[in-house]
């Protein structure tokens, strides 16, 4: 049979190292479980306050001074939203949750991810605000927004990898170097997406102009296990790879340690080279998670991961954001999910289970009643990524007696709105 060969343009090798994060050169030992006491409590004024900083892109056209600056601009929002979190209003944030696309690898040199990484957290980590991350990272941004019809999980389903060549590229009637990594396809081979005329200088020695090494998923996550003591991220089980931050946080009560007044669910909704569900396995996980430390439904839950499920899509507000939904900006479709494993069936069956939270769409930002929960945008946080829409953060506060959650919009600017009563 015949194999042909399709080649994948980059601006340069790093750039492509985290586009094929799930074919490791060497194994990634991570240790199972964190090492530190969990030890999140409520405040002395009997509250939690929690930020959801979602889709900061850090990295973004590194080697720009527009990309930079991005960073620069994500920062002082985070720093603002933090900032006006303070105890002259309700207490200062307990808690950080990065909600996914934490950094880009939409042109950026990703072997630098840990970086960038740190850059983010920053803020956070200055203020000695202990956080808490979901992994998402989307690789393919300007291939899917750029070529119509072009499916990033079909080309990226690779049976082998062939080595990395300098070719010369033309695109709008501009000519430039790029590096290339050949894929094996099996045929029928997927078409070359049109925008781009690829010329390849199979004689250059890969050798002699670049190497690939990049930065995958899981080193990540055992970066910021192993050197940020604030952190209380997981890798979560390993029978769930290469799904990663799959894991389980509780709250205790300001008076008793011992007792715990709120679960939090971390979970990976895939992105990028992997398909963008929430898979069956990982809805066996949360259904044992459970049953094992909240049986009873006793003690009320809500749900973190970053790709909205399909669900969203069916509360979606048509145009204006009218009641019962409450949020301030509706300016796109839900990118939803790619199919549905059983992951909201056991949800919404759960009366413990008060709100999920996501990210991911940068244009909405509203709360929608599902069933007998709530199902919440965050807010876009960085400058990075697509969209031109004033950034914020959204706000969470659980207080303990009586128990409630409330949530409401942060913006950069200091400004608060589409504050919202999601269980009492």
């Amino acid at each position: 049979m015949e194999q042909r060969f399709l080649h994948l343009t980059v601006l340069s090798c790093t750039f492509l190292s985290i586009l094929f994060q799930s074919t490791p050169t060497s194994p990634i030992r991570l240790k199972t479980s964190q090492p530190k006491d969990n030890g999140l409590r409520v405040n002395g004024g009997g509250s939690f306050k929690v930020a959801l900083f979602a889709d900061l892109h850090f990295g973004e056209d590194a080697w720009t001074d527009w990309g930079p600056q991005q960073d620069v601009n994500s920062i002082k929002v985070m720093s603002t939203v933090l900032d006006h979190e303070t105890p002259g209003e309700s207490g200062m944030a307990d808690f950080v949750i990065y909600l996914g696309d934490v950094i880009t690898a939409n042109n950026m040199p990703i072997e630098n991810a840990t970086l960038y990484w740190d850059q983010a957290i920053s803020p956070t980590k200055a203020r000695g605000i202990p956080w808490a991350s979901v992994l998402e990272i989307t690789m393919m941004h300007y291939l899917s927004g750029q070529w119509s019809g072009f499916q990033p999980l079909e080309f990226l389903h690779v049976i082998a990898l062939q080595p990395i060549h300098r070719i010369q590229v033309s695109s709008g009637g501009h000519k430039f170097t790029a590096t290339a990594l050949s894929l094996r396809i099996p045929p029928p081979s997927l078409p070359l997406p049109q925008p781009l005329h690829l010329q390849v200088n199979s004689a250059i020695s890969t050798e002699e102009y670049c190497s690939f090494r990049g930065t995958q998923r899981i080193e990540l996550m055992k970066n910021e296990i192993e050197h940020a003591s604030l952190s209380f991220s997981k890798n979560g089980p390993k029978n769930l790879w290469p799904s990663v931050s799959n894991y389980v946080l509780q709250v205790a009560s300001s008076s008793d340690p011992e007792s715990t007044i709120l679960i939090m669910y971390f979970l990976d909704s895939g992105g990028g080279s992997y398909p963008e569900v929430i898979s069956s396995a990982q809805a066996e996980w949360f259904q044992h998670k459970y049953q094992e430390i909240n049986p009873d439904s006793s003690v009320p839950e809500i749900i973190f991961w970053h790709i909205p499920s399909t669900a969203y899509k069916k509360v979606a507000p048509w145009f204006a954001i009218h009641k019962p939904c409450v949020g301030s900006i509706n300016k796109e479709k839900v990118a939803a999910q790619e199919a549905e494993f059983g992951i909201m069936h056991i949800l919404v069956k759960r009366p413990s289970v008060k709100a999920i939270f996501v990210g991911h769409n940068h244009g909405l930002d509203w709360c929608c009643p599902y069933e007998k929960l709530w199902l919440c945008f965050a807010r876009h946080t960085g400058y990075g990524g697509y969209g031109n829409w004033p950034r914020g953060a959204r706000i969470l506060e659980i207080t303990e007696q009586p128990f409630s959650i409330k949530s409401w919009i942060r913006m950069e600017d200091g400004g608060k709105h589409s504050e919202v009563l999601l269980s009492s």
